[in-house]
């Protein structure tokens, strides 16, 4: 039976999409989509990782990390 490793920093947080993406590139666009995001004022619950704050902290002006 396998073990469940617990890492640390493995929560969870919440990211919302408050601005449009009207007029930004469509990298960008893509971004937001990736994290699964499809409305505007949206808010979805991703992992903690370096990596998923580092996708918000490429598009500050389109997502921001709640709570």
């Amino acid at each position: 039976m396998a073990k469940k490793v617990e890492t640390e920093g493995s929560g969870k947080i919440k990211i919302q999409y408050y601005r449009s993406m009207i007029g930004y590139s469509k990298k960008q666009k893509t971004i937001v989509k990736s994290l699964g995001i499809t409305k505007l004022n949206q808010t979805v619950e991703r992992i903690d990782t370096p990596s998923t704050r580092g996708v918000v902290a490429k598009i500050p002006h389109l997502l921001r990390i709640v709570e």
